[in-house]
């Protein structure tokens, strides 16, 4: 299958939007069982697509472009003084990632305590064990969990695809009253490693929104990659940035 994927797509109605709720978001999405493999979802994602559950989709909002794809090249990566400082101050957590979970419901009690204290303003809210499930598992990928603990006690999880020359980071979640460690960016830091480790080529990090504070954070990992008009633009660290 080549980039000129012959699958079939549909377009979701429009919606208000996650990121700029002033918009209105529409999505399209893949209808095709073609993409339900690693090597197609992979190739779906380098043109700008992401997975939520079984459902594989991109922002098509006609009269907005604000969300581009965004990914991290884990071999020319090179982590900023501030992320140095970073991995020192959290050199006491424990960091492996964990495939084939016979039950991820373990992880479920931390999701929900990060929803109510992070997302209790958001379309997440309120949390629940099969909304958990619904966005976690997709039976035609190989789903990782990268667990981060301090002596023993889980303090943050990062859902992860692995594909088979890239990680995509589906979700983050993480103890809140451990917010001062930025466990987000922590997290992002050891799937870079893991990836370059791994012979992985790309972290995606799914959409960044310039114009929404809460996604900026993506966007602090140099040099990285936007998605723009179709094609992949390297992103290097200024002055300003």
């Amino acid at each position: 299958m080549s980039h000129n994927i012959p699958i079939q797509f549909g377009i979701s109605e429009e919606f208000v939007c996650d990121y700029l709720p002033d918009n209105k978001e529409r999505l399209l999405v893949a209808l095709d069982n073609i993409v339900y493999t690693p090597e197609n979802y992979e190739k779906l994602m380098a043109l700008g697509f992401r997975r939520s559950g079984y459902q594989v989709y991109r922002p098509h909002c006609q009269q907005c472009q604000a969300c581009q794809s965004i990914r991290i090249d884990s071999q020319t990566f090179k982590p900023s003084k501030s992320q140095k400082r970073l991995l020192n101050k959290n050199r006491d957590i424990q960091a492996r990632i964990v495939y084939k979970v016979a039950d991820s419901d373990i992880y479920y009690p931390l999701y929900q305590k990060y929803i109510e204290h992070k997302h209790a303003d958001g379309s997440m809210y309120p949390p629940s064990l099969e909304q958990f499930n619904s966005f976690v598992k997709a039976a035609w990928l190989d789903i990782g969990f990268l667990e981060l603990s301090v002596n023993g006690n889980l303090v943050a999880v990062s859902v992860v695809d692995a594909l088979p020359n890239s990680f995509s980071a589906v979700y983050t979640f993480y103890d809140p009253l451990l917010a001062n460690r930025s466990l987000g960016t922590f997290a992002i830091l050891q799937l870079i490693e893991l990836a370059r480790m791994s012979q992985r080529q790309f972290v995606y990090l799914g959409y960044q929104v310039d114009g929404c504070n809460k996604m900026n954070y993506k966007s602090r990992f140099y040099p990285h990659q936007r998605l723009e008009a179709g094609h992949w633009i390297n992103i290097q660290k200024t002055k300003k940035s």
